[in-house]
C-alpha cells in the first residue's frame, strides 16, 4: 500500500465502515461535502445502518453514540464542530449514553461511562422484511468499568432505521447477586436552525428541577416550553411524547418513550458555551436538547432481572 493515506478498509451499502485517516481535502459525498463526525473520526469504527434515499445512522462505537441521522439527506442532530473523536472524551453531539449516573459522579466521569466505553457491535446492519435496517451494539462491565462502579451487568442497544423514524430499544440485565441502582438518559442534541423558534410541547402540569437556580422544584404551567436563556431543566413525570416545531427545514419531530419517566431540556447559551471546551460559542442558537430519561430518580434492578425501556424519533 502506497504513501497515500485511504478513507476505508471496508464500505458496504448496509454494514460498517471502519475510518482510518482522511486524506487533507478528500470528498465524502458526490457534493464534496463531508459530516463533522466523518472528518474527525481517526482511527475509529463506525457503523452505518443505510435504508436507502438518503436515509442514514451512523453510530461510533465510541460511546455507541448516534453521530448522524439523515432522513432524505438531511441532517437531524447536531454535533459540534469543534467535538473531539479521540476515543477517550465524550462525543460532543449526536445522542450519547448516559449510565450508569446522571449528573457529577463521585467515583467517575459526569453522565457515567456509557458514553465513553468502546462497545461491542453486537449484530451487524441487517436489513429487515419491511425493508428497515437494524443493529446491535453492547457494552459489558470490564475492568475499567469496575473501577468505578464494581457490579456486573449488560447493556444492550438496538437500533432500527426506518424511513422517516429511528427507534432506539435499550435492555440492562443485571446478571449479580446483588440489587443495581442506575440513572439512564438519552442524551440527544437536535439540530435546529434557531432554538428560539422552537416550542416542546408535553410539559404542562409537570414538576421540574431547574439546574440553573440551584436545583429549585418549579411546575410548568405553559403550554409549550420555549428557549431564550441558558436551560437545563430536568422535567419529572413527563408524558410519553413530545413534539418539537421548527426543526430541519421548518419542520416537527415526534418524540415518543417508554419507561423513560423524565425529560431533560438543555441549552447551554452563550455564557454556558463560552465555558464548554468542545463547543464552539457561536453554535448554541443551532441546537436543542431533549433527553428521554429515567434520571431524577434510579432505576431499582434487583439479581437476575432486565429494566427495559425505548425512543422513537419521527420526523413529521
Amino acid at each position: 500500500m502506497n504513501r497515500r493515506t485511504w478513507v476505508a478498509i471496508v464500505v458496504i451499502s448496509v454494514g460498517i465502515v471502519l475510518f482510518k485517516r482522511r486524506e487533507k481535502g478528500a470528498a465524502a459525498d458526490g457534493h464534496g461535502r463531508r459530516s463533522v463526525a466523518e472528518m474527525a473520526v481517526p482511527a475509529t469504527s463506525v457503523v452505518v445502518l443505510d435504508r436507502g434515499n438518503n436515509t442514514t445512522c451512523t453510530v461510533n462505537l465510541h460511546g455507541a453514540t448516534v453521530v448522524s441521522w439523515r432522513v432524505n439527506n438531511q441532517e437531524q442532530l447536531f454535533v459540534s464542530k469543534q467535538a473531539i473523536f479521540d476515543g477517550k472524551r465524550a462525543i460532543r453531539g449526536g445522542i450519547p449514553i448516559v449510565f450508569p449516573q446522571f449528573g457529577p459522579w463521585s467515583t467517575g466521569p459526569q453522565h457515567g461511562f456509557a458514553r465513553i466505553c468502546r462497545w461491542e457491535l453486537k449484530k451487524p446492519p441487517e436489513r429487515l422484511p419491511t425493508g428497515d435496517v437494524e443493529a446491535i451494539f453492547q457494552l459489558l462491565d470490564n475492568d475499567f468499568t469496575r473501577s468505578m462502579w464494581n457490579y456486573p451487568f449488560s447493556l444492550t442497544y438496538r437500533l432500527i432505521l426506518r424511513e422517516k423514524e429511528l427507534h432506539f430499544n435499550i435492555s440492562v440485565y443485571n446478571p449479580g447477586a446483588e440489587v443495581l441502582s442506575f440513572t439512564l438518559l438519552l442524551h440527544t442534541y437536535f439540530k435546529v436552525p434557531d432554538v428560539r423558534r422552537c416550542q416542546i410541547t408535553g410539559m404542562r402540569g409537570c414538576t421540574y428541577i431547574d439546574k440553573t437556580r440551584e436545583g429549585a422544584l418549579y411546575q410548568e404551567h405553559r403550554d409549550v416550553v420555549t428557549i431564550s436563556e441558558w436551560t437545563d431543566r430536568i422535567y419529572q413525570n413527563t408524558p410519553l411524547e413530545h413534539i418539537i416545531t421548527n426543526v430541519v427545514s421548518g419542520r416537527k419531530m415526534r418524540i415518543q418513550k417508554y419507561n423513560l419517566v423524565d425529560t431533560v431540556v438543555w441549552n447551554p447559551w452563550i455564557e454556558k458555551a463560552k465555558e464548554i471546551p468542545d463547543f464552539g460559542e457561536e453554535e448554541f442558537p443551532n441546537l436543542v436538547c431533549v433527553e428521554a430519561g429515567h434520571v431524577s430518580t434510579p432505576v431499582i434492578l434487583p439479581p437476575g432481572t432486565v429494566f427495559e425501556a425505548s425512543q422513537i424519533l419521527q420526523v413529521m
